[in-house]
This record gives C-alpha cells, structure tokens and sequence, in this order.
C-alpha cells in the first residue's frame, strides 16, 4: 500500500476489546468526550477508564494497585460533576469533594513515583484539614454580629500570618502542587491555597458559624493570595476571579501538567509544540532532516541537545528529574484532564506523550479523537487560543502521517514497541 493511500485513508484501529476490570482500553469514548457531561452520573462514572499509564506500568512488572485505587476515588468524585455543580463557585460548591479529588490526584502521583508498599492517607489528611478549620475559632472569631468584612479579615490573619500559609518564590516547586504537602509546608498555589480557603469557609458554614455567602477572589498573578469577600458587595469585575468546581479541578491538572512535562526547554512554545520538536530530532535521520530543512527553521542547538538528552534518559529508563519533568505524572495529569473533558487540546498533548512511549496505536488514536472532537462543534469549551494554532495543526498532521507510516511498517510489533519505554531499568534512581 502506498505512503498515499495511508494517509489519504487511514484504518479504523482494531483495539483489543477490554476487560470489565479495565472497562475501557483507550481511555474514554469519542462520545463522552463530545457530550460532556451526561444526566445519568452513575453511567457516566461507569465509562471513566483507568488508563494506559497502569497497564503500561503493570505489563512491566511495576504494581499499580495503589494508584489504580486513587484513580478510581478520582474518577468517582468527578462522576459526581453536573453541569449545575460543576460551573459553580468552589465557596459553595455541593458536587464532588474537591479536598478529597485533590488528595486522590496526589495519592495517585505519590504512588507513581514513591514505590511505598502503603498508599498516601487520604482520610488522615482530611482530617488534617478539618483541624485546621475548626482551629480558627478559639483564636481569631470575631464577636457575634461583627461586618462580614471583619470575620473575613481575622480568617485570613489565621490563615496567612498565624498559620503561615504562602504561595512560592519558584513556580517549579512541586511542594506546592499537592494538597497533602500543602498542608504539611504550607507552601502553594493560588489554586491550592483557594482549595483550602474554601474548605475552610464550608466546615465553618457546617458548624453555625458563618452566617453570609462569600466568594473568594483568585488571583491571576504570580504573587496575590486568595481572598474573601462578602458576595452581596461583588462587582462584575470579579467575575473572571471567581474558581468554580470544575475549574478548579483542570487548574490543579494543569499546574501538574506544566511542570511535568518531559521537555521543559523553551518555555515559549506550547507543551505539544514542544514534543513535537523533540520528536523530529530524535527519531532517526529521515525525522530530524525532516524538521532541519524547513526554510524558515530557527531551531537552536541547546533544544536539540536537550531533545537528544531526553531520549536518551528515556532510554536508559530515568522517568523522572528535578528539572526535566516526569513521564508517569505528566501521563497521569493528562489521562485525569481527558476524564474531565475540559479542552480538546488535552487529547492532543496526551498522544504526542503516548509517542514517545512508543504507543503509537493509541498515539493515532487519540490524534483522531482530537481532530473529532475540534471538529464536531468544538463542544468541550477551550481554555485558551494558541497565537501558534497554524504550526500545531502543521505539526499534528505530521505526526499522525508518521505513526501511520509506523504501524503500516512491515515487522513493526506492538508488544516490543510499546513496552520498550519503561525498559528494564524503570526505577527513578
């Protein structure tokens, strides 16, 4: 068969068909994800998969029973997400227990990377956490029929100045990125010190002592903390402030995503584009001429070594560093945002991860979710309009043309491609 007619008129791809203890190989359904959210939560809870990551890890003889386990605590709150509960403010939220999908998010991860023989204690954390709200009120509550505006300042004294809560000098820590480490060093992201904030206004509410509705302000810079205010005094303004539940929840996913992603050079491309030119310049001569000849080429020689220097850890198995990211979380943080059906863009990030683990089938897979998805409406609402949208199209079509010439390869075998990432030496030292 022709390089044309491949890529004139690609086979359908024939996916083994899963087990009940999978449920879904490949992750989710094009119709979940052109659909959004369904009436019926238990069904829709029902089609939310585990994940290529597990299986990959599993069929390399690494155990994933704990992270499976927080993936489906993940998957089982987020189930809970309506289109009601999950468009309105985290301060008031009734859907899923964001504190306790964000500590399943940070079991998940934990497990990924610490190799614990005992998973991370989610209810401990809870716990931990309802501590520090009800520990507010022997010190800082205000005298009944105080203003709004007082009970939220002696809030925010507790929480910032006697508790010590602060947001980082350095974005890349990963201490802020995790709830359960939040709570222990109380350092974090905005997202996360709102996650707290929140939670704290709602065990307060529980107990009879929070008697108005607030909104909590989150903040768009890198050095603003979380505020509240009293919502009956809120201006339009604050509208593109105010964190609802769904949000929220792609906010953490996306902070997790950023500073995970395997090619952490040049921060001005997008994370795909990124990948993408990793790709070129490490997959053989044909590739890397390929991105080389291109007239208008500016690549530098410290991307190429960098592209050259990931491969190469890829190969000898080193899935994690301080400062070039980690496979396994990146997967992860991508496979939870496609369970959130936020953004078509997360289909396409998460194949080009996929080839380079050398799961090509499921690369093209997704690739062709991805341009479904874009193209039936655009229905999954977009986070944000890439100034490169022209160059990341050029780039996907490229990459769905080269994993068909992959797979319609003669001898090519799955098994010895797909497994050949994690290779014999996956630990992370």
């Amino acid at each position: 068969m022709s390089c044309g007619s491949w890529m004139a008129a690609p086979s359908p791809l024939k996916l083994s068909p899963p087990s009940p203890l999978q449920r879904n190989k490949n992750g989710v359904s094009s119709s979940f994800l052109c659909c959004g959210h369904r009436s019926d939560q238990k069904s829709r809870a029902a089609d939310l998969a585990l994940s290529i990551l597990h299986d990959s890890l599993e069929a390399s003889g690494i155990d994933t029973k704990h992270a499976r386990a927080a993936r489906e605590g993940f998957c089982e709150q987020i189930g809970r997400l309506t289109e009601i509960n999950g468009d309105t403010s985290i301060a008031i939220s009734k859907g899923p227990d964001l504190a306790r999908t964000a500590l399943f998010i940070a079991a998940e991860d934990d497990s990924l990377v610490s190799h614990s023989s005992v998973p991370l204690p989610v209810e401990a954390f809870i716990e931990r956490l309802d501590d520090l709200s009800m520990g507010f009120c022997p010190l800082y509550m205000p005298p009944s029929h105080s203003p709004p505006e007082v009970f939220l300042a002696n809030l925010e004294r507790y929480f910032y100045v006697h508790k010590g809560f602060h947001r980082p000098n350095v974005m890349s820590d990963s201490r802020a990125l995790y709830l359960h480490s939040v709570l222990t060093c109380r350092l974090g992201s905005a997202v996360m010190l709102s996650l707290i904030y929140s939670e704290m206004l709602k065990m307060l509410r529980i107990c009879g002592f929070l008697d108005f509705d607030v909104e909590i302000y989150f903040p768009h810079d890198l050095l603003s903390l979380p505020r509240g205010y009293h919502k009956q005094k809120s201006k339009l303004s604050d509208q593109p402030h105010i964190m609802t539940a769904k949000s929220l929840l792609v906010e953490i996913l996306r902070d997790l995503k950023d500073a995970f992603w395997p090619f952490q050079y040049n921060k001005s491309n997008s994370l795909f584009l990124r990948a993408a030119y990793a790709a070129n310049h490490v997959r053989g001569p044909s590739f890397a001429s390929e991105s080389y000849s291109e007239p208008c080429s500016n690549v530098s020689g410290l991307e190429i070594a960098s592209a050259k220097a990931a491969q190469h850890r890829i190969g000898r198995g080193v899935w994690t560093s301080v400062r070039f990211g980690d496979m396994r979380r990146a997967l992860a943080a991508c496979e939870r945002l496609i369970l959130l059906a936020a953004d078509y863009h997360d289909l396409r990030d998460y194949a080009v991860l996929l080839y380079h683990c050398g799961h090509y089938e499921e690369c093209l897979h997704y690739l062709k979710l991805y341009k479904s998805s874009k193209s039936q409406g655009m229905h999954i609402k977009r986070s944000q309009t890439s100034m490169d949208e022209e160059i990341e199209e050029d780039a996907v079509e490229k990459m769905m043309a080269r994993v068909i010439l992959i797979l319609g390869e003669e001898g090519w075998g799955k098994q010895t491609v797909s497994n050949s990432y994690w290779g014999d030496n996956s630990e992370p030292w």
